[in-house]
């Protein structure tokens, strides 16, 4: 999920660099919840993992 964040990030920013100002926001903005998904779900995992004891991955 955080490869797909990436990716729409470099998409708003080569949009933003040749002007299309829609496209860039629109990236933008599911490129942060993308991030903020994933790093939600990083949390989880990493909270499961020290609660339980045991290694997650």
């Amino acid at each position: 999920m955080l490869k797909w964040a990436i990716i729409f990030f470099v998409i708003s920013l080569i949009a933003g660099f040749f002007g299309f100002t829609g496209v860039a926001s629109g990236t933008r903005s599911i490129a942060k919840v993308l991030f903020f998904i994933a790093l939600i779900i990083f949390l989880i995992v990493l909270v499961f993992g020290v609660f339980l004891g045991t290694l997650v991955f």
